[in-house]
């Protein structure tokens, strides 16, 4: 294997930890913070205009990885986490404004 696709699939998987990361906040949040369950939490706040806010907040869980990520020295990793912390971030925004 060269080093040119090790580093696409180190960039995969840390793209892949980070939409993990951010779905896994967004369900924790949900499960401490309503008191409602997975699905009626969402419904209400696509309903409401605020699903944007509890994607947002899900992202905070991004951090754990990327550090981590960075601290061993997994640059291409840590990149993959940066671009799907940009792309969830462009995500939201055009949720917020259609």
């Amino acid at each position: 294997m060269n080093g040119n696709s090790m580093n696409k699939q180190n960039f995969i998987t840390g793209f892949v930890t980070a939409i993990a990361a951010n779905i896994a906040g967004v369900v924790l949040y949900i499960l401490l913070f309503s008191e409602y369950g997975i699905d009626e939490t969402l419904n209400n706040a696509q309903a409401n205009g605020y699903l944007g806010k509890i994607i947002a907040l899900g992202g905070i869980l991004i951090f754990a990885p990327f550090f981590i990520f960075l601290k061993k020295k997994q640059n291409d990793h840590a990149r993959g986490v940066l671009l799907a912390t940009i792309c969830i971030a462009i995500a939201v925004a055009i949720y917020k404004f259609i």
